[in-house]
This record gives C-alpha cells, structure tokens and sequence, in this order.
C-alpha cells in the first residue's frame, strides 16, 4: 500500500508559487491554495482515507494566513502522525529580484500594504524562518524563467516519477473550420482521396482499405516517417519548455478519411514509442 504524499509549497511572495503550484497539479497532485495551516489536517481527511489512498496533495501556504504560521510545528507533527510523507518545499530570490517583479507586475507586497516593498519583504523573511528551517525541498528562483522553475519543481518533488506530456491526435475537416487548441496542424490533402473511390466514400478513414488507399504508397509511407521523426524531435522539447498537454490536428477536406487514416496509423507508431497518448476524430461522421 503506498503512502500518501503531502507537499507544502511555501517561500515569499513573488518567488513562484503559483507556479509551482500549476506545475505539481499538472503532475497530478491535488492542489489547496491558501488553506490556513491547522485546517489542513482535516482537509486531507476529505480528500481520502488518511495516509492510504487518493491523490497526492500540494498545499500553498503562505503569509496570507501568517497568524497561523505559530502553531506550524504542531500542524506538520499531526500530518506526520497520520501516516502522510511529508516534504517541505521552499521557495526563494533574492531581495532585490522579488521587489523587481511586484514592480512589474505592479502588485502590493502583502506585507507592504502602506511601505516600501523591500520593508515588507525583509518582514516575510523573519514570518516565514521556521518553515524555511524545515525545509527538505529549496528552490532559488531568482535566475529562472517560468519554464525554468516549472521544470527543476516536477523533477525536485516527482522525480523519475513525473508525469510525461499528454499528446492529443486529432483529425478534422478544412470545410468545418481548423480546432483552435490546436498546436500542431498538418494538412494532408495532398493525399490520394478515397472520397472519389466507388465503396469507400461511405467509409472512414478507420477503415483498413481507406487507410491502405491514402497511405499504402510512396508518398504515404513517406509522409508518417516524416512526421514520426518530427514528432519524436518536438515532444521532447515541448516538454522542456513546461507543456503538459500538446495537440496535434490533422486535417483533410472533409475530416472523414485521410486525416482519419493518417491519426490512426500515427496511433500506432507512436504508442509504442510510449506516448501519452489520446485520439479524437471530430468530423468523422458528419456530412
């Protein structure tokens, strides 16, 4: 039976905790923002039964429910108590960097409401000490950007365990307009079309001789190889860059056959490359 995982993501206003927090609920964790400290024993109650099953938790906590940081030792005791592993993720910058971005961002520290930034920011420091004390995870986010800091949280906090980036194939028809979460659009027209072959026209493109008809020649051939090596050469840069879900739309005239062809055989490839993989075909069936 395994143990159920509690991450406290913490550290000072303006060091990326929303990001962090984004980047472990795309990891598959079960998010709580600003929940005050002693409620979260019982909020894990909630989410499942204690220390055994359900998701991972990561919860955000912060100087917004600062006058409850005081009974922070007795909180983490009764999380440990119950069975949960625990980590402590700490988030920091530098001075000078986080006065930069609520400059930027023209935010109020939460501890500056009437003062100078830099005041409210050595404040936060003196609240936050003992969480920081505790700290297993630390994280400097002074120097990296968004993606950066994304990254180097999955990989501290999940390790080999991260969650690969879900791939969603998709066919769709030119004449119904082109999907506008696509990421990726490849036309296939160029195609021989079994639109105008007598007994396929019916058919879709999951169908093995509309496959065959697009895809069983030389420019078909040529075509997925191509497309599986440029596949194989994004993915994994798409991920570096923090992408959690990636959609791929291939298109025909009208959706029904060679763009359907085309996803099913990249299926196959492509899941046995071990892709997350899923596959939807929009248009197949309309008229």
């Amino acid at each position: 039976m395994s143990v159920r995982r509690v991450v406290i993501i913490t550290g000072l206003s303006g060091s990326g905790k929303s990001c962090a927090a984004r980047a472990l609920e795309d990891a598959g964790f079960f998010v709580i923002d600003n929940i005050p400290l002693p409620l979260l024993p019982q909020c894990l109650g909630l989410t499942g039964l204690e220390g055994t099953t359900g998701p991972d938790i990561a919860a955000v906590i912060d100087v917004r429910s600062r006058k409850f940081l005081t009974e922070a030792d007795e909180t983490l005791h009764a999380i440990r108590q119950a069975g949960y592993r625990l980590d402590i993720l700490f988030l920091d910058a530098a001075d000078e960097v986080i006065g930069r971005r609520f400059s930027e961002t023209r935010r109020r520290h939460p501890l500056a409401a009437n003062e100078q930034v830099q005041q409210g920011i050595g404040r936060e420091r003196v609240v936050l000490l003992e969480l920081q004390r505790q700290a297993n995870l630390t994280i400097d986010s002074s120097f990296l950007t968004p993606h950066q800091l994304r990254d180097q949280v999955v990989r501290l906090v999940c390790g080999d365990r991260a969650a690969p980036m879900s791939v969603l194939l998709q066919s769709f028809g030119f004449r119904f307009g082109v999907p506008t979460e696509s990421n990726l659009v490849l036309d296939v027209r160029f195609l021989p079309n079994p639109h105008f072959v007598p007994g396929l026209r019916e058919l879709t493109g999951q169908n093995e001789q509309v496959a065959a008809f697009a895809l069983d020649n030389a420019l078909g051939r040529a075509f997925l190889d191509k497309t599986i090596d440029l596949l194989a050469f994004l993915l994994p840069e798409y991920q570096r860059e923090g992408k959690s879900y990636l959609t791929v739309s291939i298109g025909c005239t009208g959706g029904r056959h060679r763009s359907v062809a085309v996803v099913e055989r990249l299926r196959l490839r492509l899941k046995a490359e071990g892709v997350r993989l899923d596959v939807a075909h929009r248009d197949a069936t309309r008229k």
